[in-house]
């Protein structure tokens, strides 16, 4: 008659707890141990390393986004911890190993440093190895970004985007300014800080290609018989010189007058024309660049216009990590 090791309930919670792995798997990787607990977590380690090397070619893109922060505010992460299926991604276990490993992420500045790290007796990239196994899903991290900065703020949309902003001073209110410029980050996928940032070949070639768009878009407008879209000259600021502005306020001002408009009253008029060109020919700006998109809480603002109502206070810096 074969000696069967006999497991208590308590020594299963116990090795659940330590490594979240299935009560049966847990007492499975136990009577395996002959009852040495090091040893179960060693044979859950090895099981998870085997479903990893048979999963290693699945896509993770499913996950869960965490943005974090340090006590004194002046450093933050984002990062996804990715999986394969949405059902694992929402998870409760799931979500709480995706917010653990960001409090942990808060201490290195880089994913190499951060996988290295330890938790819990082994480090971050064996614990998702451990956890590939217990889950059966591929676990990666997909994302890790980094900001540090006098004041950083955070804002997470559903677990599925993580923003973090960073600020260039602490001023009254500065909780509020943080969350509302990380929650337009997170809402308007900005991809730099202003336009001063494009390279001009960029711009010139992205210029080309939606010029030709807007025009192939107007001759099946035409046929249809419908409004034809404006075909802009320019669509960033970085392309608006002050010869440019200075000619289209002439040009304005012509309009004006074939209209019959009374000399008198263009200068009431003159500025929401010239409001309406910059707007009509800045559409890379609001689209890719933070500070020159229309703040989503009040889009007569720009979000440059609406940080300077804050003070003397400047973002200096931002990232966006999603999933999928």
């Amino acid at each position: 008659m074969e000696n069967t090791v006999k497991i208590s309930a308590a020594e299963v919670n116990k090795l659940r707890k330590a490594t979240g792995a299935g009560m049966m798997d847990c007492k499975k990787a136990l009577v395996e141990a002959g009852g040495d607990f090091d040893k179960a977590i060693e044979v859950l380690r090895k099981k998870g390393q085997k479903v990893a090397a048979k999963r290693a070619d699945r896509d993770s893109s499913e996950g869960a986004a965490v943005a974090k922060i340090n006590a004194d505010n002046t450093k933050g992460i984002a990062l996804v911890l990715g999986c394969e299926t949405d059902f694992v991604g929402k998870n409760e276990n799931f979500l709480k190993l995706a917010s653990d490993f960001g409090d942990i992420a808060l201490n290195y500045s880089n994913k190499e440093d951060f996988l290295a790290a330890d938790f819990g007796g082994m480090t971050v990239a064996e614990k998702l190895v451990e956890q590939t196994g217990v889950i059966g899903e591929k676990l990666d991290i997909n994302a890790f970004e980094v900001i540090e900065a006098a004041y950083v703020g955070s804002y997470v949309h559903i677990n599925k985007i993580a923003a973090i902003v960073g600020f260039s001073a602490v001023v009254d209110n500065i909780e509020t300014l943080g969350k509302d410029v990380a929650m337009q980050v997170a809402s308007m996928g900005a991809t730099t800080l202003s336009y001063k940032d494009f390279d001009p070949a960029y711009v010139a070639s992205e210029t080309e290609a939606r010029i030709a768009v807007i025009e192939k878009d107007n001759i099946e407008l035409g046929r249809l018989g419908k409004t034809l879209k404006n075909v802009p000259k320019y669509i960033s600021m970085s392309q608006l010189t002050p010869e440019v502005l200075a000619q289209a306020e002439e040009d304005a001002k012509a309009e004006l007058k074939a209209e019959g408009k009374p000399e008198q009253i263009w200068d009431r008029i003159l500025p929401g024309k010239m409001e309406r060109f910059i707007s009509d020919n800045t559409t890379l700006d609001n689209e890719q660049c933070l500070l020159d998109q229309a703040f989503i809480k009040d889009e007569k603002k720009t979000v440059a216009q609406y940080v300077a109502t804050y003070g003397n206070v400047e973002v200096t810096g931002f990232k966006r990590a999603t999933v999928g």
